[in-house]
């Protein structure tokens, strides 16, 4: 970034003839930079000139401060954190920290991936330095990064043991900054060669780690070379200079001090003092709002007086006069004023020693207290004794109780008091019924629990609540269909009339009504139970066809239902239709809850040897869907098995029940001279409304 500073004044040194002769653009910058830095804004940026290039000037340079700040913030937490997660770009400050915390990534994956760091990597000229220094700084922490392999002179021409042979240009003038020599260009001190082995870029000191900031300061890029910047501010009543120092700021001078028209402003290190303008006369004081307060000479000075005498507060001053008889604590002048008598403090009106006994002396008393109190002979009174401090874990077994002139055994939560006074027994819970179902006492307590069905509430710990087993995580698996929740238990239900609850009171058994004679078929019709109910189906063969054996009533799932060709005399067109069987089968299948993979329903077995060779008369099968794929929900597939082919008809999508389709399956046999003809199989599809 600050490379940018450079480019400014450059273009803007031309300008200078609009701004103030005595305001330059190097202080124009550093005010920039300062107001940015102290500010973390550059809104409100105030303008030290009508110059709009010293504006100009001033906005960058405080712009380019906050892309550092920002840039080295995002490099921090790429370094400290390993990502970048946790920053977003809605403004574009945060987008700064962001693009910076990404390119740092970058660097350190190079790192890893044994990248060269100088690698070029067209990601932009400030992403590519971060990358750089990231990548640098993974390779070792505790190593100078270092920027050139020869030592580079300084701006006037000098290498720092003072030489300067290197000032004459060998390069016919192609060098930005220095020839060294057999055409080779070099670069002052704090910049580096760029790629194309002329020009020069800065080295930002500050991203590569190779500042010597202290603790507390924060290190400031600027054109070949850094500044160290105090991070933590000076306080109240003090400025940062910019030799990073912290003065003291006058206030009375300034004139940002409070002080009233009343009073003189004061300095102070780190404050100011508001002094009174107008003095107070003697015997007078001045408080804080200048106002004159009377001196109690004979409060404020020691014995004002001589002796015999008594001091007399007047305003702004004070007299003496000569004491009469004055008779000490314990004693008061007698009826003649003459001397002084003792006072009987036991026979006074208030009562001295507060039940106790009272015993007068002469000029005082003493009270005798009783069992548990103390004497005090400084404010005379009888004061009880903390026993349980006095004598801590030798009293009670569990609490001690101070008392007035004794004290008391308590116990803590779970106990009572035993018949001495002192120690603790068990106290049982459970005779107070707690619980609201089971409750178990134990040594200072007890425990509630609850009988199977229930859970212990979270609230009291106490009150048993019913588990309702069907809203738990596996309450959709407790039941095969509907599931009911009862206090302390739960039942399971299934479809009325179609199943039955089997033995385990879980799972549902369909019922059979071909089987049990609850189904509705007529005589001619054939009765197929499925998933949840039955079906009564006719069969009747095609023209050209007979029935192959007989329609049992009952038709299981195993059952083929056959018409075979059967021509008529002189019917060619009969003799020559490819057709030779019309087949039905039946299957039932359930709506899926979980489909996971395709589920293999029918076995289209043939006697066609797998791998023949049509020369020697063998034969092939194909085998093609051919109607009644609802949804594209069924496919099917050729595969050997023990030697010879076999189709397999799958379903590769979950159906939602109740449904029915018929798919119709083609085999067609093949020799090596083509088609021999072909067997079609009807599937009788019966998806379930259920799953189970």
């Amino acid at each position: 970034m600050a490379l940018w500073v450079l480019l400014l004044c450059s273009l803007f040194g031309v300008l200078l003839a609009q701004g103030e002769e005595n305001i330059s653009l190097d202080d124009c910058c550093k005010h920039g930079q300062t107001y940015g830095t102290e500010n973390k804004d550059c809104a409100s940026l105030p303008l030290i000139s009508g110059s709009t290039t010293c504006r100009i000037v001033q906005e960058q340079c405080c712009v380019t401060v906050l892309e550092d700040n920002m840039c080295t913030t995002g490099i921090n937490v790429a370094k400290d954190q390993g990502a970048c997660d946790s920053l977003f770009t809605n403004t574009c400050e945060t987008k700064t920290t962001k693009i910076c915390c990404d390119c740092c990534l970058l660097g350190k994956e190079a790192n890893e991936r044994n990248i060269p760091c100088d690698h070029n990597l067209s990601v932009g000229y400030q992403c590519s330095l971060v990358v750089r220094a990231c990548c640098v700084h993974s390779t070792s922490d505790n190593q100078t990064v270092q920027t050139e392999n020869i030592e580079l002179p300084n701006r006037d021409g000098t290498t720092e043991n003072g030489d300067n042979s290197v000032l004459s240009d060998q390069c016919n003038g192609k060098c930005a900054h220095l020839c060294v020599g057999n055409d080779t260009c070099a670069c002052l001190k704090g910049y580096k060669l760029r790629p194309d082995g002329k020009s020069c870029d800065d080295i930002n000191e500050c991203l590569l780690g190779a500042s010597n900031c202290q603790g507390g300061e924060r290190c400031i890029n600027t054109e070949g070379s850094f500044r160290c910047m105090r991070e933590v501010s000076c306080g109240t009543g003090y400025e940062l200079t910019e030799n990073n120092k912290c003065n003291d700021i006058d206030e009375c001078e300034t004139g940002i001090h409070n002080c009233g028209p009343q009073f003189e402003c004061q300095n102070t290190q780190g404050s100011f003092r508001c002094l009174p303008k107008i003095k107070c006369a003697a015997g007078f004081i001045q408080d804080a709002l200048g106002n004159c307060i009377d001196i109690n000479e004979c409060v404020t000075q020691t014995s004002p007086c001589h002796r015999g005498h008594i001091c007399i507060n007047t305003l702004g001053s004070f007299t003496c006069q000569r004491n009469s008889v004055n008779c000490g604590r314990g004693y008061h002048l007698n009826d003649d004023g003459t001397r002084c008598i003792d006072i009987d403090e036991c026979k006074g009106t208030q009562e001295v020693c507060a039940g106790h006994a009272c015993i007068n002396q002469l000029g005082s008393y003493r009270c005798e207290c009783e069992t548990g109190y103390n004497f005090n002979s400084i404010t005379r009174t009888c004061e009880d004794i903390n026993e349980c401090r006095h004598y801590p874990g030798r009293l009670c077994a569990h609490k001690c109780d101070n008392t007035p002139g004794s004290y008391k055994c308590s116990c803590t939560t779970g106990f009572k008091l035993a018949s001495d006074g002192r120690n603790c027994d068990d106290l049982n819970e459970c005779e107070s019924n707690p619980c609201s179902q089971e409750c178990a006492n134990v040594y200072g307590s007890y425990q509630c629990y609850c009988r199977r069905g229930y859970q212990l509430s979270d609230i009291d710990g106490m009150t048993c609540e019913d588990i309702d087993e069907c809203a738990l995580p596996t309450g959709g698996h407790i039941c095969s269909y509907r599931c009911h929740n009862t206090p302390g238990s739960f039942h399971c239900s299934c479809p009325i009339n179609t199943y039955t609850l089997a033995v385990n009171g879980r799972s549902c058994q369909d019922v059979d009504e071909c089987v049990t004679g609850r189904h509705t078929c007529a005589e001619n019709e054939s009765c197929f139970n499925i998933q949840g109910g039955h079906r009564c189906l006719s069969f009747e063969c095609p023209k050209n066809y007979r029935q192959f054996g007989q329609t049992a009533s009952t038709l299981q799932r195993s059952d083929t239902v056959r018409c075979v060709k059967s021509c008529q005399p002189n019917d060619i067109a009969c003799v020559l239709d490819p057709t030779h069987s019309v087949s039905h089968t039946f299957i039932s299948l359930p709506t899926f809850r979980e489909f996971i993979r395709p589920e293999e329903i029918v076995f289209l077995r043939t006697t066609v040897p797998a791998y023949g060779s049509y020369h020697l008369g063998s034969y092939d099968v194909n085998f093609d869907l051919l109607e009644g794929n609802t949804e594209n929900a069924f496919d099917v597939i050729k595969r050997v098995e023990n030697g010879v082919y076999v189709g397999v008809v799958r379903q590769v999508k979950p159906l939602i029940g109740p449904m029915s389709t018929v798919l119709k399956l083609s085999m067609r046999n093949r020799t090596a001279q083509g088609d021999s003809g072909q067997n079609i199989i009807n599937v009788h599809v019966f998806v379930s409304e259920f799953w189970f």
